[in-house]
């Protein structure tokens, strides 16, 4: 059965395209490409340029590449930027999901795997949330993925659709071949950002708030290798194939590490010193946030494979000075 990947050519899509074409899946990716990049797409998989809102066309991709599972990653994913815009987020996010179930459900989809995010908890009262913990988004990001998987469990009671929605923790690294990892320059992904300024691409490292209550006042977040996120939603496909019940799970691997140390981590890894500078809290920024994963373990039989900051780190660094190498 096809698979269609949406969000695809972006940094998380990308690397679920790679593992599905790696598995023989037929795949095809619907991608705008405003934060994607065709180079990013397995060869094997078909590209097709359009958005998710677009209900007719969302239709006849379905139609024409026989889609009977649908992995849906396309969003705007960055807080700050829907602090300041939240409409858009709720277009690109809330709205344009909308259009994409029903043409999900007038076509007879099945199975539905959706990228939600730790956001939609808010700030926690206890840093170790389980999936029956009072949402409370504390930005539009976090609101508009919320609103989603409300949409799921409504079309889910008043259609055949079955869906898992995976929330994710703080998604990092690289694929261990090279073949995608995070390409977008600017990104603001705190793993990212501190190679690039071991790198010398950034002059300088920010860290945002070092008065949190946390040990050592920064924030405190579950990382989690984009590559152990691919087998999630592989092993969630697998699940609603064998006739699995729709599902809310989280997705990290239950420890966290403080800004501070994974910085110390970087420049361990890297062996350079680089510059740190500290600002002001950004807005929408929990102080501590860690996936309880008891769920996703139990059910799915979900195991990590690079569950090491180390390893994390040297992924994403391989990836970046593969992208300065590109660019000579």
């Amino acid at each position: 059965m096809t698979i269609l990947v949406t969000g695809g050519a972006g940094y998380i899509g990308s690397h679920i395209a790679h593992g599905l074409a790696d598995l023989g899946e037929p795949v095809v990716v619907l991608d705008n490409l405003a934060t994607g990049f065709r180079d990013a797409i397995p060869p094997a998989a078909q590209l097709v340029i359009g958005s998710t809102g677009d209900t007719a066309l969302v239709g006849q991709v379905i139609s024409e590449h026989r889609v009977q599972a649908i992995v849906h990653l396309a969003a705007s994913t960055v807080v700050p930027d829907s602090v300041a815009d939240p409409l858009g987020y709720y277009g690109n996010n809330t709205a344009n999901s909308l259009s994409l179930l029903k043409a999900a459900v007038e076509s007879g989809v099945k199975h539905f795997v959706f990228s939600s995010t730790a956001a939609v908890y808010g700030n926690p009262e206890a840093p170790l949330v389980t999936e029956d913990a009072t949402p409370s988004p504390m930005s539009p990001y976090g609101t508009s993925k919320l609103m989603t998987e409300r949409m799921l469990q409504d079309v889910a009671i008043a259609s055949g659709l079955k869906y898992v929605a995976l929330r994710y923790f703080n998604v990092a690294g690289a694929d261990p071949k090279l073949r995608t990892g995070q390409s977008t320059r600017a990104a603001t992904h705190l793993i990212k950002a501190a190679v690039q300024a071991a790198l010398g691409i950034r002059d300088h490292l920010d860290i945002f708030g070092s008065d949190y209550p946390t040990p050592d006042g920064t924030c405190i977040r579950d990382y989690i290798h984009v590559s152990d996120l691919v087998g999630a939603h592989i092993a969630a496909l697998n699940y609603l194939r064998d006739g699995g019940a729709s599902a809310i799970m989280n997705c990290g691997y239950g420890h966290g590490y403080s800004v501070r140390e994974v910085v110390d981590a970087v420049k361990r890894v890297s062996g350079v010193d680089f510059r740190v500078e500290m600002r002001p809290r950004r807005a929408g920024d929990p102080a501590a946030i860690v996936a309880d994963v008891q769920a996703i373990k139990r059910i799915l039989s979900w195991k990590p494979l690079y569950d090491d900051l180390q390893t994390i780190v040297g992924h994403a660094l391989a990836w970046e000075k593969k992208l300065i190498t590109q660019k000579l």
